[in-house]
């Protein structure tokens, strides 16, 4: 309980906080990890997720390979990494973190796409949409709250894992805690661990927030199309 304590007031000691090696600094490496790994990974999975979702073609293959890259440690993965060219780089660190976001992320915007109403989808095309049309309007807004539970998850993950960039020589908040180890400084390790945990939880309550704020407007357009069959019966008129 002690060295919990000792932690906090490391936290709230104002002289750790300025300089290149201070907290702030450190905490604004692991927001920028995190923001490229997570945004990276969605730029890789969402549109794959997308399509095979539409289609309904290739999404279980492509989740399990997402899914056996999630298996292998982030830390594996950076020991093979140093031994490219890339070394010890940024790169290093944010190709792990990428390769371990995709999977919440694809899966979840597969999914998504899949457990929209077949009966929404086939009143919107027979409305006239055509696949592009269908996928904008009624099968990304639909899907939109699960696709952003995945990147939720992946955020989150990222976040609590960025810190072992550190053992590669890293940025981020790992560096506060691989420090204290070699400066035997007991209440720096404690204090750069509470730091993490609690950027964690601020992100996942963040993330909840949005995440509600989807659903609500998901509500909002799921009882609207309700209304298509009714819609399709008056231009086919029957």
């Amino acid at each position: 309980m002690n060295a919990f304590i000792d932690g906090i007031r490391w936290l709230l000691d104002p002289e750790n906080w300025p300089g290149p090696d201070g907290i702030a600094a450190r905490l604004a490496e692991q927001l920028w990890l995190t923001v490229a790994s997570v945004f990276l990974a969605c730029l890789i999975a969402i549109p794959i997720g997308l399509w095979l979702g539409h289609i309904g073609k290739g999404g279980t293959l492509a989740i399990n390979i997402s899914n056996v890259g999630r298996a292998i440690p982030v830390f594996a993965v950076l020991s093979i990494l140093v031994l490219t060219p890339l070394r010890f780089s940024i790169w290093s660190t944010i190709i792990a973190l990428v390769l371990f976001a995709i999977a919440p992320v694809l899966t979840n915007t597969y999914v998504g796409i899949r457990e929209v109403d077949r009966d929404v989808v086939d009143a919107a095309r027979g409305m006239g949409m055509d696949g592009l049309q269908l996928l904008r309007k009624v099968e990304l807004p639909l899907a939109m709250p699960l696709l952003m539970n995945g990147v939720r998850l992946a955020t989150v993950q990222v976040v609590a894992t960025a810190t072992i960039a550190a053992l590669v020589a890293g940025p981020g908040l790992g560096r506060i805690i691989t420090s204290g180890f070699r400066r035997q400084d007991l209440a720096q390790v404690i204090g750069g661990a509470i730091l993490v945990a609690l950027l964690a939880l601020v992100v996942e309550g963040l993330m909840e927030l949005v995440q509600r704020r989807l659903d609500s407007i998901r509500r909002g357009i799921g009882d609207g199309s309700r209304q298509m069959p009714d819609a399709v019966d008056a231009v086919t008129g029957s």
